[in-house]
């Protein structure tokens, strides 16, 4: 089972799309109300974890095929600002699978890092680590932005280990996008 690409071809980038399928399958085992660090262990400690943790989501980065850059996934919410709707933009190279399809399209939610007090940094960089500033980041935000994806796009996956990401009704649209204006 965990021959990760012994029987797909990994020149068809298929690897990446059963890693995120082994993935959603773990998630869907956890029930919950609303190397030693890889996928590979990650699935392992959110299935059978030798503690009970709680733990709901295994966060991941995808690579892109060509340049090997992580992907940043960006879409708009709208928020209420005062008595205004406005636009506001969301990004960030943290994913949780949400559903995967057979084809291998995949519906993404993205996740953003969230400080000891809930709040979200602002917007990240050119890499990884910039949405990660020093210790910071505490806890990853599910935000209920999810994008499609296609899965044979990319040429690698990063897990991190299993969380439990704070639920969407904790998510502040409006508190969110103003923190991440003010950095």
């Amino acid at each position: 089972m965990w021959d990760d690409c012994k029987d797909l071809d990994c020149k068809d980038n298929k690897c990446v799309c059963k890693t995120v399928r082994q993935i959603a399958a773990a998630q869907d085992e956890v029930v919950t109300p609303d190397c030693d660090v890889s996928c590979k262990q990650s699935i392992q400690n959110l299935v059978s974890p030798a503690v009970t943790t709680g733990n709901d989501t295994i966060p991941f980065i995808l690579y892109c095929k060509g340049t090997c850059k992580p992907f940043v996934g960006s879409s708009v919410l709208q928020a209420t600002v005062g008595q205004n709707r406005v636009f506001r933009c969301f990004e960030s190279p943290i994913f949780r699978v949400s559903k995967i399809h057979k084809d291998c399209c995949a519906d993404l939610e993205l996740l953003l890092p969230v400080t000891q007090g809930g709040s979200t940094p602002g917007p990240g960089g050119k890499r990884v680590c910039d949405y990660f500033p020093g210790n910071s980041i505490r806890n990853l935000q599910r935000t209920g932005i999810c994008i499609k994806v296609d899965l044979c796009d990319f040429v690698g996956i990063a897990c991190l280990e299993p969380v439990r990401a704070l639920p969407v009704s904790d998510f502040n649209v409006t508190a969110a996008a103003d923190e991440r204006k003010d950095h």
